[in-house]
Formats: C-alpha cells, sequence, structure tokens
C-alpha cells in the first residue's frame, strides 16, 4: 500500500475538471481524440466502461485483479471483440476494423520482441508491415532507438538487452508506427526496483512528448499517478471514479481506492462536524457538513495507547485491539478491529515501546484536524 496523497505527484488539471463515475470525462471536440464505450460479454462476467480522451492525454485504467482493466485494454486493440458499445477514433469507427489495420501500438506487459531480431529489426518491423521499404524503416528505426538512448544497442537480439532496454525497444517499437492510440499494458511490472525508477522518468517524458492518446493499465498506483494524467478505476467490470490523480488522492469512493492510496476511509452521514458511521461510532472532523459523507484519515495520523489517555486533545478515541502487523517501507503498519476498524502507521521503536502484537488492547486517538471529510 502507497500513501499517495504525500508524494507531491498531484497533476492537477484546472478547477472543474474532476469527474466521478456518474458524471464522465469532459467532451471532446468533434473528430479529435477516443471516444469508446466497451462492452464485452464474457461468461459471467460483464465489462461495460466508458472511455473518452483528447489527444495528448496519458489515462490510466486502476483495479484490483479481474475488475476488467486488461478485456478493456484488448478492447481497444481489437483483440477482443466489443458485444456492444462504440469504438471511434479521431472521428473513425474502429470496432469492425482488424487489429493490425488499426492506427493502435501496444507495449505489453512481456514486451513480446522477436527474439530472433535485433533491436534496430523489431523497431523496423511495424514501418515495414506498413509498406516502408527496408531501408527507410530501418533509418526510422535508428531514429527512435536514439530518442530512447540506446543507439549503441541497435545490433543486439532482445536475450541480450536488460529489462529496462528490452522495454525501452518495445516502446519504441509502438510507436515507430506513428499511433493514434498507444497501449500499455503494465509497462513496468517486469522490471525490479532500481530500473522501474528510471525507466518510469524516462516512460514519463515520452508519454509527455506523444500528440496522440495514450492509455496505461497498471496495478501500480505510484505508476499511475507519475505517468497518467486522469486516473479511471473500474471495479467490477464498470468504472467506479475518474478524475486527476491529486482529486482521487484527495477523495477516495471505495475501499479498493483508499487501500491503494493509504487512507482509512468510512462513510456516515454528517451533521455539523460530527458524522455518524453507517456501521460504528461517530468521528469529529473539521469540516461542517450535511448528509451523506466520506471520511477518511491516513494511518499516520493515529496515536496509540496501552491505557485510556488522560487529557488528550483529541475528540476522537476508540477502544481496539491489534489483529495484525506488517512492515512498510520503514513504518509498522498494524490494523486494528474493535469499536472502529482502521489502520494504524507508527515507527518501529514506537511499535517496540508500546509492545504491540496481535491479540494486545490499545486505544487509537485521531485529532479532529486530521480528518478529512467530503460529500459522498
Amino acid at each position: 500500500m502507497t500513501d499517495l496523497g504525500k508524494t507531491g505527484l498531484d497533476k492537477t488539471a484546472p478547477a472543474g475538471t474532476e469527474t466521478t463515475a456518474s458524471s464522465g470525462a469532459a467532451p471532446l471536440q468533434a473528430g479529435e481524440g477516443l471516444d469508446a464505450r466497451l462492452v464485452v460479454d464474457r461468461g459471467g462476467f460483464r465489462l461495460d466502461v466508458t472511455l473518452t480522451a483528447a489527444p495528448g492525454d496519458v489515462v490510466a485504467l486502476l483495479g484490483p485483479n479481474g475488475a476488467g482493466k486488461t478485456t478493456a485494454l484488448r478492447a481497444l486493440a481489437g483483440l477482443v471483440p466489443l458485444t456492444d458499445g462504440r469504438l471511434r477514433l479521431d472521428g473513425v469507427e474502429l470496432d469492425r476494423t482488424p487489429p493490425e489495420a488499426r492506427p493502435v501500438g501496444v507495449v505489453f506487459q512481456d514486451y513480446l520482441l522477436f527474439p530472433h531480431l535485433t533491436a534496430l529489426d523489431n523497431v523496423a518491423f511495424g514501418p515495414r508491415c506498413h509498406g516502408t521499404t527496408k531501408a527507410e524503416a530501418r533509418a526510422q528505426a535508428a531514429r527512435w532507438l536514439e530518442r530512447m538512448g540506446l543507439s549503441g544497442h541497435a545490433g543486439v537480439k532482445p536475450r541480450r538487452l536488460s529489462g529496462g532496454q528490452a522495454q525501452r525497444v518495445a516502446l519504441a517499437r509502438a510507436l515507430a508506427t506513428h499511433p493514434r492510440l498507444l497501449l500499455l499494458d503494465e509497462p513496468l511490472a517486469a522490471l525490479d526496483a532500481r530500473t522501474r525508477l528510471e525507466v518510469r522518468a524516462q516512460l514519463r517524458r515520452h508519454l509527455a512528448d506523444f500528440e496522440a492518446v495514450a492509455v496505461l493499465v497498471t496495478h501500480d498506483p505510484l505508476d499511475a499517478m507519475v505517468l497518467a494524467d486522469r486516473l479511471v478505476v473500474i471495479e467490477d467490470g464498470h468504472v467506479v471514479q475518474e478524475g486527476t490523480p491529486g482529486h482521487i488522492a484527495r477523495h477516495p469512493r471505495t475501499d479498493y481506492i483508499a487501500h491503494l492510496i493509504g487512507l482509512n476511509l468510512y462513510k456516515g452521514q454528517a451533521e455539523g462536524h460530527t458524522v455518524r458511521l453507517d456501521s460504528g461510532p461517530a468521528i469529529t472532523t473539521t469540516e461542517e457538513l450535511t448528509g451523506p459523507v466520506f471520511v477518511t484519515f491516513p494511518p499516520t495520523a493515529v496515536t496509540l495507547y496501552r491505557e485510556r489517555p488522560a487529557g488528550t486533545s483529541a475528540r476522537n478515541l476508540w477502544r481496539c485491539e491489534v489483529a495484525g502487523m506488517e512492515t512498510h517501507g520503514d513504518q509498522i503498519r498494524a490494523d486494528l478491529t474493535g469499536e472502529l476498524p482502521l489502520a494504524a502507521g507508527l515507527t518501529t521503536v514506537a511499535a517496540a515501546e508500546l509492545g504491540l502484537h496481535p491479540g494486545a488492547e490499545v486505544w487509537a486517538a485521531v485529532k479532529a484536524a486530521q480528518t478529512h471529510a467530503y460529500p459522498a
């Protein structure tokens, strides 16, 4: 679990651009970008997702395993047929166009480079399939490899490339055909942590220069926050929330999103500064609201005591029990049950001083100033 609210990677759009599942994305100009409603029935699963994006947009699809992210990506590529809906790219209907005839580039999770071809010929493959002469295709490929910082690896075959180098060759191969839609399926998943950091920064620069639409599927919230202009969160085949990374980090609307970005999330009825939860106690907040609301606070806002504290200024105090503990970076994350189930973050030293262990009884306190309430 990654606390994205503190990364500082808030790619915030102008006021009013954030959206939720009910409002949809901003309308496109006629004939520009992606306009799709992807309906796919596969056995007992139904995907029904609307996606719109203007040229230059990078959209990240996020969601738990089985939510439908990869099915949506494959439908955009033409690898999975639509049951219903529409797929228009720059005003052209694509849903009946075969995959090889679509102006779409794909970077797969395992890159799928041709093992018998050099990096140069892998990149030249796309232009050659579009009728470019061999000499011109190789010249174009050489220019793309230079842009990727791989000129010195033009004659190298995939088995001798590092993971980061293979990812850049795959990206160059996808871009060499000048696609109007670039699809990236978990493009950083196969990389180790150090390489991932470097390649993520490089990919961000390349996507910033890409003039058409890019759609990224990822399970990594940090990848989504760094690379995308807009997040579309899919659960059970449907969009549950969409908006800028900063908006979603501040206003999660499902348990999956809250867990992803590292927040405790509750839903209840607000009466002034008091939110009475649908299940559980009340929470005091700084915001004064009325009606259905969500309340969030980070695990680091929780202070734990082994005995009921005397004189604490926290307006929120609950008796809990430690259900489990795990390491998160340089912190300990304690999962608590009791009056209010929550996650608490504390240092290893603090956990040792409190003598925390599964089954230990604790008091959890959260100051009202560290909560955030917003309309549900």
